[in-house]
């Protein structure tokens, strides 16, 4: 009966390299091996592989106020809901709807005057369409109407596609080497034995949208700050092997 036999190669990790969709792939650690199994061999490449996926902000939330005094409770709401019915008209204009938009109102008395309050919440999936809207308030409403800072965020799906695209980036990069490898070593790459996800982490980059350094930087300080998450994975993938020198009788 013959021994087992291990035949080891090692795939030293390389500086970062770009991908599409600013995935980054930090190198992997190749291992090949032959174990003795029940009345059959099992060749298998253990591969590790990582990679990076940036992604953008995709919602934001733009919060509109407005509020008056007046002598009586009727003059105060007929003067805040003109204007207020104004802004969700414009709103519904651009095509958002209504269950993207929230209201709020608060009437309350000071010394002799009825003060009116009232606060509009529009959250936005298209940027472009979000400047717009805010362009028309700012410009029919005037000082009358309170337009705040566009707050961007990443929705929970949002989140959840990256983490799924950033695993599957890391799986790719693995069999692209191992492959890559088992060629090298005479050998063809088989099905995948094992999959499994390590390692993952998540970090808000703090660097600002439009650049915070060079020159043009100062004129454009007071545009919103677009915050971007990365994403990283590590993955263990085992594929088996087979000997492409090896003929079928």
């Amino acid at each position: 009966m013959d021994s087992p036999s291990r035949v080891f190669a090692a795939v030293l990790p390389v500086s970062g390299r770009e991908f599409n969709g600013n995935e980054r792939e930090q190198g992997l650690e190749v291992r090949t091996v032959n174990r003795q199994g029940p009345g059959n061999r099992v060749r298998e490449v253990q591969v590790t592989g990582t990679a990076e996926v940036c992604c953008p902000a995709d919602q934001v939330s733009v919060r509109v106020t407005v509020g008056n005094s007046k002598e009586s409770v009727d003059e105060v709401t007929n003067s805040v809901s003109r204007r207020l019915e104004y802004i969700i008209q414009s709103v519904r204009q651009h095509g958002i709807s209504d269950k993207d938009t929230s209201v709020r109102r608060l009437l309350h008395r000071e010394a002799d005057l009825y003060h009116m309050d009232a606060e509009v919440v529009v959250t936005f999936s298209d940027f472009e369409k979000m400047e717009r809207v805010c362009g028309v308030l700012l410009e029919k409403l005037d000082k009358s109407v309170c337009v705040g800072t566009p707050q961007f965020y990443h929705s929970a799906e949002c989140l959840s596609q990256l983490r799924r695209r950033v695993c599957v980036s890391a799986v790719e990069n693995a069999q692209q080497k191992a492959c890559e490898v088992s060629q090298l070593l005479g050998q063809s790459l088989g099905p995948p034995l094992l999959v499994r996800e390590e390692e993952t982490k998540e970090w808000r980059n703090e660097d600002e949208e439009y650049g915070s350094t060079g020159q043009g930087a100062a004129s454009l300080s007071h545009l919103p700050f677009i915050p971007k998450i990365t994403a990283s994975s590590r993955v263990s993938v085992s594929f088996s092997l087979r000997d492409r020198s090896r003929k079928k009788l």
